[in-house]
């Protein structure tokens, strides 16, 4: 006999992930039903799983790799079978190829009993004043329900379904190909193991029926982008009387044309004259609707410092973003933008040639230090 290693084409000293890899690609290579029958196919196939039969399970290895053949002779009964235990190749197909095959080597199943429907995901857009504040949102579904007139059960009412025939209302039916069994969903009742024959003229004997239904979802304070609420029992109805499944709402909150979040912060930039941003005072910025501080306009006080600069933020605390779990609050940080005067009158001009005339070095020192770091500059370039 053939060594079992050899068979499979690995060394002694593979482990257990790389024997079921090489078992794999050999069992696909050389299975019947890829092969047309052929008989040099079939016995081939039966050799590799011969050896993997012993070389997968850790006592038959150890055996094996001690005393060969001998060791595994007292339990193999040739390729049919292990010490009368009925060996089938089946048993090896479900653990290796289960993920591969799916149920046709009854690696899933079909209940025919009841069955939990279907979660549903609903996309919801929403603005930034509703993910500030929370909100109360109508929202329409489309699901299936059970239907009314037959009750879920898709036969016209005053009927009943049959057992199938076919697989005796089990759901499955099991054939034999080759020289091991498959089992699959029935093909007659789709694996419910039942039969309509007068099928409910208002779900066409399906039991469920699709409607638009109208659904009220509650949207907390401080939701952000991309946050998920889940509705229990509210996606598709169950089959056989089985639970409803769960919608789920996914959110995503519209751009804001004064706002952009950072979290729990709101950031805002705002335009500053260039007289309030040289000689301080305040300004108004807008704000959420349900600050503390702010009136019936949604707008906020501001100190703009003396001297400020564009890109100076003014961070004003507790003015932000609702925390989703906490009580806490982000901050609005308000950026500074300082707004040069255009369209000037003649009398403005001369105005601004008189300012300008009087301030130094002391009043634009970064005009000043950048003047000084280009002469520098040019020095080094030039050699002057």
């Amino acid at each position: 006999m053939r060594d079992y290693y050899e068979i499979l084409g690995v060394t002694r000293t593979i482990d257990d992930a790389g024997l079921k890899s090489a078992f794999r690609k050999l069992a696909m290579e050389h299975h019947p039903d890829r092969n047309g029958g052929c008989e040099n196919a079939t016995g081939r196939f039966k050799e590799i799983n011969e050896a993997y039969s012993v070389l997968s399970d850790p006592q038959k290895r150890a055996a094996y790799d001690r005393f060969g053949h001998a060791g595994v002779n007292g339990q193999q009964g040739g390729p049919g079978g292990f010490g009368g235990q009925g060996f089938d190749a089946s048993d090896i197909f479900n653990d290796v190829f289960g993920d591969v095959f799916g149920e046709m080597f009854g690696g899933r199943r079909q209940s025919n009993g009841p069955q939990r429907g279907q979660d549903l995901r609903y996309d919801l857009e929403i603005s930034l004043e509703q993910a500030y504040a929370g909100a109360e949102v109508e929202i329409k579904v489309p699901a299936a329900m059970t239907c009314e007139v037959c009750e879920g059960s898709g036969a016209k009412p005053g009927t009943n379904p049959t057992v199938c025939g076919t697989c005796g209302g089990a759901g499955r039916v099991r054939a034999t190909q080759g020289f091991f069994a498959v089992e699959r969903g029935c093909p007659r009742c789709g694996g419910s193991g039942r039969l309509v024959l007068d099928p409910c003229q208002n779900c066409n004997g399906h039991g469920q029926v699709r409607r638009e239904r109208i659904l009220s979802v509650r949207i907390p304070a401080g939701v952000d982008d991309g946050a998920r609420i889940r509705l229990a029992g509210e996606g598709d109805a169950g089959a056989r009387g089985g639970p409803r499944g769960d919608l789920y709402i996914f959110l995503s909150v519209t751009p804001h044309e004064l706002f952009e979040r950072d979290g729990l912060d709101l950031l805002c930039t705002v335009p500053v004259p260039m007289t309030t941003a040289a000689l301080g005072g305040e300004i108004e910025a807008p704000c959420l609707l349900g600050g503390e501080n702010c009136d019936g306009n949604c707008k906020i006080s501001v100190a703009v410092p003396e001297g400020a600069q564009t890109g100076k933020t003014v961070r004003l605390k507790g003015k932000g973003m609702p925390s989703l779990r906490s009580r806490q609050r982000g901050d609005l940080v308000v950026e500074l933008f300082v707004e040069t005067p255009t369209h000037l009158s003649v009398r403005q001009k001369e105005l601004m040639r008189e300012l300008a005339g009087l301030c130094g070095e002391k009043q634009n020192p970064k005009s000043a230090n950048f003047v000084g770091k280009a002469k520098r500059f040019w020095e080094e370039v030039t050699g002057n």
